[in-house]
Order: structure tokens, then sequence, then C-alpha cells
């Protein structure tokens, strides 16, 4: 029989029982370690069958393979060592047979062929090569070719500990550069705070100290032992991920893929519960890739001082009795004072805040902060001086710089106790890309931010109101409580608001300032929900609005936490689409709280003021008054209404040239409220607006506006905000031309073909999104409100004219919001002949709508 095959049906069945014993909690340790030693079995044997002994060659292991570290499917490095280059290819064929063999078997084999001289030159010029020596173990072969190997790369010029130590720093720098420790699917390897971060302890131990472990460490007085257990069990959790994962990949996979991410859950032993499996997996997974990151930050700090003994020392500067700084670290004086006056944890932090050049913990200090907080008995708000030194910080111009450092530290956790609930805490969707603690630090980032010059263009409106605001701290506590609640079950806003007001009291802050507080976290969702989910060119909503809001200074709190929100909800939820509803509902709510409500807007007049607008840019530009007046008789007050007057203009200006009977597709060339307008007019007939919706979901572009409307002569007049996916308005002349002419080919033709839609893509599949219908009390007596909340499928949009179409229903406008994986839009409807829809067409309609968005869109 086949060796190579019997090999390969081996390792299939070591896999297996590799897989059942980590079902039955073994040590992962020692799983990795047999398939190891499963590999050198096998590697040793194929070396003495292809007959290498009598040659000076030396088969070695290097990298992970050299660590003795195996996952189901690791590469096997290998490096072939020979004498000189003759023997090399003296030596080609066996070793070309032995790697054709060691494949056929199963096995993923990355290897190379050298000699020491070479070994050592490319390892010179390379640190991965010299980082993978370091670790070289002998497997078969010449032990004193290997032995010559050995010495070699411990010689002090291959390598010095600083220039290792220097290399390897950058390496991580680069790493760390390219990946977020809290990316949605992180790498398990190369995240900050992964398996990455952990080697490169070791390694830079291992040069310096030429340690075989990071127990040895221990020895060394380098580490201690509470620190390399701790190191020890995060590397152990995340061997047993790593693990999981390539086993359910059945591939070397680093990344835990959105569509890996449950079963590896399972995999892992968690059930759902309060939380989702994914979600409690992934919980643990960020609070300890967040350890490793204090560890390892730590860590490189003391080996710094311990390898770069020749670089310039730090000037010291005097803080007080208890602190110094030395260069951007602060630097406790007394290794006693955190645990004697527990106070000082939190001075510390508001020193940092005072202080401008600080930005860091001195690596002891780090350590002795670190077993403070392991020592706290109770939570450091329980603490008067604590709780006085917090109150300082959030009135310091640079209070977020020192809270931002407290959360980096789990000091945020140790002085309040819910802080600590939502660490690590994700929620397994597309559109929150943090863990909530983690976006809620963006958050308040988000709101230095508007603070700063440069952001002005970005943040026009938040830049003024940020500095304009009675109290800065309390849009702080605001943002730090606003999603303190979440996972608790139950409404999050309200939990949070009780919690915001618990913690005013506990403070001291007065009645007014907790109410505020509490207000904001309750009320922190309805200002982006009004702008982006409601007709907020409709005065009754503005008007409802205005009523929650009260008062212009709550006005301006709101719109601030609301920016600042969405900005760190993930790096694609802010454009300017989002900016221009924000800025325009804010201005809107302005102006009714500044006439106090009492002069409701006449919507005579509105028709009125826009009609005058437009036709004095009309006949400016030398359009007749006669063309107008004659066009605008088929416009209803509606249209008036729903448009701006240079949106008139430019409507009425294209059609007064155009043919009145044929359809007419405008793309605006400027952006329009932060997005690109498309303008369609056409003969009404069935199906118009599904046909514009599966040409622009074709044409792969967002929906974020649509205003539905007929002229009295059953011409459609409808307008649409369009955007790219990555939320950038449509810039590119060919791209505007070529959506134009796919609309108006579509436009053109009586007879309608199936439509055929994008595929879901790979991370949208693992998401099971409900679909719900629900109507809303409706603005006015002859219209309705329904909310679809719904995957969001390719031809989404499109299905649903298409039911609409069936029931008899008219679209008047829409609001289109996606949130990740799901759709949240807003409709306002009326039946076919005009009116709102009865109890009983709501029905047929939502059950319409379930039973069709039930079938999957697109396999």
């Amino acid at each position: 029989m086949n060796t190579a095959l019997v090999a390969k049906n081996t390792l299939v069945d070591l896999n297996q029982r590799l897989l059942a014993q980590f079902s039955e909690k073994k040590p992962i340790t020692e799983i990795v370690k047999q398939r190891c030693l499963f590999v050198d079995d096998l590697l040793q044997q194929a070396w003495q069958s292809f007959d290498f002994n009598n040659q000076s060659i030396a088969l070695i292991a290097v990298g992970g393979y050299g660590r003795g570290e195996l996952h189901p499917h690791s590469d096997i490095d290998l490096l072939i060592l020979t004498k000189s280059e003759d023997e090399s290819l003296q030596a080609k064929e066996l070793i070309s047979q032995l790697i054709t063999y060691l494949w056929d078997s199963g096995l993923e084999i990355g290897h190379s062929v050298r000699t020491i001289e070479q070994t050592i030159e490319l390892g010179l010029n390379d640190i991965s090569t010299a980082t993978n020596l370091l670790e070289a173990r002998l497997l078969c072969g010449s032990l004193s070719l290997f032995d010559q190997l050995y010495d070699a790369i411990r010689e002090h010029e291959f390598w010095p500990s600083d220039a290792f130590f220097l290399a390897k720093k950058e390496e991580q720098q680069d790493r760390h550069a390219r990946a977020n420790a809290f990316d949605l699917e992180p790498n398990l390897k190369s995240c900050p705070g992964g398996l990455r971060d952990i080697q490169t302890i070791a390694w830079v131990a291992m040069r310096h100290f030429d340690a075989a472990s990071l127990k040895e460490l221990v020895d060394y007085e380098f580490l201690e032992q509470i620190e390399l257990t701790e190191l020890l069990e995060c590397q152990d959790f995340l061997w047993q991920l790593r693990f999981s994962l390539h086993m359910i990949a059945g591939r070397d996979e680093n990344r835990l893929l959105f569509d890996l991410q449950r079963q590896v859950a399972t995999a892992m032993g968690y059930e759902d519960g309060t939380q989702l499996a994914v979600e409690q997996m992934m919980k643990r997974y960020y609070r300890t890739v967040r350890r490793v990151m204090e560890l390892n930050e730590m860590l490189l700090q003391l080996f710094k001082r311990a390898t770069l003994h020749q670089v310039i020392p730090l000037t010291i500067q005097p803080i007080n009795e208890h602190y110094q700084r030395r260069g951007h670290f602060i630097e406790v004086l007394d290794n006693q004072l955190f645990e004697q006056q527990p106070e000082q944890i939190v001075n510390l932090f508001l020193l940092v805040a005072k202080n401008s050049n600080i930005q860091r913990i001195y690596a002891p200090t780090l350590r002795l902060l670190r077993k403070a907080r392991r020592a706290l008995k109770g939570p450091l708000q329980d603490n008067p001086e604590c709780r006085k030194y917090l109150m300082h910080i959030l009135k310091h111009p640079r209070g977020i710089s020192a809270l931002s450092l407290m959360h980096k530290h789990g000091i945020l956790s140790s002085y309040l106790p819910a802080w600590r609930k939502i660490e690590g805490q994700m929620q397994f969707d597309l559109f929150h890309a943090y863990t909530v603690d983690e976006h809620t630090h963006r958050l308040l980032l988000n709101i230095d931010r508007f603070a700063q010059a440069d952001q002005k263009d970005e943040f026009p409106l938040g830049a003024i109101l940020i500095n304009q605001l009675p109290k800065k701290g309390l849009l702080v506590l605001g943002a730090l409580f606003h999603d303190i609640a979440k996972g608790r079950g139950g409404d999050h806003s309200k939990l949070g608001s009780q919690d915001a007001l618990d913690f005013c009291k506990l403070h001291g802050l007065s009645d007014h300032d907790g109410r505020l507080v509490a207000w904001l976290v309750e009320n922190h969702l309805v200002m982006s929900v009004t702008a982006q989910r409601r007709d907020i060119s409709d005065p009754d909503v503005v008007a409802a609005f205005a009523d929650k809001i009260q008062d212009a200074v709550h006005l301006s709190y709101l719109y601030c936490l609301t920016v600042a929100d969405i900005c760190a909800t993930n790096e694609k939820a802010w454009n300017n689409w989002k900016g221009s509803l924000l800025r325009d509902l804010y201005f809107s709510t302005q102006r009714v709280l500044a006439r106090g409500k009492e002069k409701p807007v006449d919507v005579a007049d509105r028709v009125l003021e826009v009609k005058q607008k437009a036709q004095k840019e009309l006949l400016r530009r030398g359009l007749k008054q006669k063309s107008i007046d004659t066009l605008w008789l088929r416009f209803k007050d509606d249209y008036f209404l729903r448009h701006q007057p240079n949106q008139v203009s430019w409507h009425t200006e294209a059609l007064l040239k155009h043919d009145p009977k044929k359809a007419l597709v405008l793309i605006s060339k400027h952006t329009t409220r932060g997005g690109t307008e498309l303008f369609v007019y056409a003969k009404d007939k069935p199906k118009l607006f599904a046909t514009v919706m599966t040409v622009l979901d074709n044409k792969n572009i967002n929906v974020h506006d649509a205003n539905v409307m007929t002229s009295t002569d059953d011409y459609a007049l409808d307008t649409f905000v369009i955007l790219e996916q990555d939320g950038e308005p449509i810039s590119q002349l060919s791209r505007i031309q070529s959506i134009k002419k796919a609309l108006g080919k579509a436009l053109a033709t009586q007879k309608t073909k199936p439509p055929k839609f994008r595929k879901l893509s790979r991370i949208m599949k693992p998401f099971n999104v409900r679909t719900q219908v629900s109507f809303l009390p409706g603005a006015n007596h002859d219209t309705s409100m329904m909310e679809l909340i719904a995957l969001d499928s390719p031809g989404l949009l499109a299905t649903v004219a298409e039911v609409l179409h069936r029931c008899n229903v008219t679209l008047l406008s829409a609001k289109i919001t996606t949130i990740g994986e799901r759709a949240e839009d807003f409709f306002i409807l009326q039946t076919d002949s005009g009116s709102e829809l009865n109890q009983e067409q709501q029905t047929h309609l939502s059950e319409a709508l379930l039973a069709a968005l039930s079938k999957p869109l697109q396999q």
C-alpha cells in the first residue's frame, strides 16, 4: 500500500483523536504537543526511509514547529541544512522526493535548503528569518552541523540583543498599524493582543537571556509568577480558539470569520443564553487580548530598560511628593502608595489630565497599578476621595485623555462596576464594529475631536456647539452611561438612565445636572432615529421631536452625543448624508423651539415661498413665466412641500427643455444633503418604483431617501438620494452616465422581465434577521406610516415595491436605513384611492411582506 496514503490516513485519525480530547476539555498544551510529536515521528521515519544518514545534512524544525507548537493546519517549517552547496546539489533529488512524500502525506510543508553560511547571511538581513532560527530544533541528521548553526546564531554579532529588540518592536508596531484589536473578524495571530504579541515577549527574552521559554523569565526575576500565569492563561484560550478554528475551517485559517464564529463557539462549549454563545466567546476573546496588550506593553518597556543601556536617560521632572514625570511617562515614587492610599490610583489619572506631556504609565508603576487593581476590596467609587478626583477629571479640558488611559488599564471597570459588565461585550452583527466598552471609549474620543481645529470641516456644527455647552462634563457622563446597560435585558436606555441618575447623586451633582445626564442617556437614540427614519420635511414630525427635546440646551447636548455616537459605531457609519440630515433636524427644531411652538407653519405659505424662490431663479435663467406656470399647474402641493427651491428650479428647467411625453432621468452633479440626487420623470405605470430599485440594486447603489409622487396627469415625479456602497456621493461622470442609460432603457421597456439580483455576500450569510412589519400612527388622516426591519438582502426594496403594487398600496416616501446586516426602512403609504390603510389592509400588506421576504431573495 502507498506509504504516503497510510501516513495521510493516520494523520486524519490523529486529528479526530485530538478533536475528541479537545471536546473532553483536555489541556490544549498537551493536544498541540501531541500533534507536534506525531509529526516529529513521521518526519524521522521518512528521513530514515530516504537514507540521508550517510550525508552531512540535518533536518531542522524552525518557527512555531521549532517551538513544539502545531495546530491542526499550521505550516510545518523545515530547514534542511547542508555542509556545502555541492552536498545540497547531491542531495537535491532525495530532498525533492522527501518533500513530495510529506505533501502527499497531508502535511503543509514550508522548507528551505541552505548551508550554514547562507542561513546566517539570510538571518542577518531578515528579522523574521532570524526569529525562526532562534527556535530551531534538530529533528534528525547531523548533530555537529546543527550545533554549528546553534552556536552561530547565539553569537553576539548575530542580532545583538538591543538591535533585535528594536527590530521586533518595530515589527510589532507595523503589525498593529495594519490590524485592530477589536475587529469584527479578528486575526488570532496578528491582531494587537494576539498570539504574536505573546510570542514577541518570548522572542525578545530568548535573545536577551537565552531563555528557552517564558517560564525562565521568572527565574531571571524579569517576570513575576502571577504575570506568567496570566500570560499562559491568555495563550491557552487563544490556542483553544485557534485549534477550533483550524478544525472547522479545514485550513490554516487565523481570522475568526463571521461564517465560522458560531461553529467555533459551539466547539468551545458555549451555549446560547441571555447572550448568544458567539457573543459570550467573543467577550472572553476581547477581554483576553486587552490583558495581553497591557502585559506586552509593560514587559517590552522593561526589556527596553534591560537591553538599551546606551540610550540617553529620560528627563525626570518632579510633579509632587508622590509622582514624577519621566520623559512622557508618569512614575510613582512610593511602591506602597496605591495599596496604602487607593484614592491615589484615580489621582494618578488626574495628573495625566493636568500634564499634556504625559502619555503613558512607566512600566514599574504599571506593575504596581496592576497589583493594586487586583487587591481592591470594592469599587473605587465607594471611596469619597476617589469620587472627588474623578469629578476633577470630568471637569478638566483634558479629562477625556485621562479617561481613555483609565479604560486602557482597567481602572474604569475598577471604579464603576457596571463598566466591568460591558467590557468585551459585543453584538453579533455588522453594524456594531466594536465591543460596547470600546465603542463608548471611541465616542469619548470623538467628543474630544469636536474641539480640535482640524475637525471643523468634518463636524462644522459640532465644533461650534461643543464650546457652547454649559458643562462639557455632563456630555461626557452621558456618553459614559449611554450604553452601560446593554446586555442586561430590557431597554438599555432606560436602565442606563437610572444608573446615570444614581451615579450623579453619589457624586454630588445637582438635581438639575443629574436629570440632564439621565435624559441624555434615555434619549440618546431619539435624534438619529428621527433624522434617519422619519420624514423631517413634515412639520408635525419636527414639532413632535421638539416636544421631546424641551429646550435649545438639551438640543445642543443631544446633537453632540448623537454625532459622536454614530461616528463611534463603525468606520462606515458616518457620512455626509447623515450629517446633513442631523443638521437639518437640528436647525428645524431650533426654529420651532425659538418660536415657542406657538406659530405652526402654514402649508400654503410654505408652498408659495418655495415657488417664489424657484421662479425667481428660473426667470433669471431666461425661462418664460407662462411655461413655468403651465408646468406647475400639473404639480400637486406635496411636490413643493418636499423639495427645496433649488431642486424645483433644476427639475423645472430640465422638464421645460425636454419632451414632456418621454421619460427623463436627472442625476445631480453636486451633492444634495450629502448624497447624489436622482430625479425620475415618466408616465406612471405599475412597478415603476420596483423597476428603478432593481436597476439601482444591480448597479450596486444604496438608496437612502425616496420621495415618490405623481402629477395631476399621472406622471411620476420621483426623487431619490443615492450613494455608493462606501457612503460617498456618486461623482464619476462615466458612472453617472451608466446609471442614466440603464434607467432610461428600463423605463422605456413595456414588458418587465423577472429581476435578477446580486448574490448575498459571504459576510451576510451567517445572519438571520427576523422580518418585522409594524404600523405607526399617521401624521395625518390620509396616510399610513410603516416600519420594516429585514435582512439587507439584494433586491429588498424591489421586492417591497412589488408587494405594494400587488396590495394596491401607493408609496409616497421612504427613508432607507441600513444598520449593518439589518435594513430598518420607513415608508409613508396610501391606498390607491388616496386614503390611509385600515386595519384589514394593514394586516393584508403585513402578511404579504412577511411571505415575500421569508423566501431568500438571492441564494
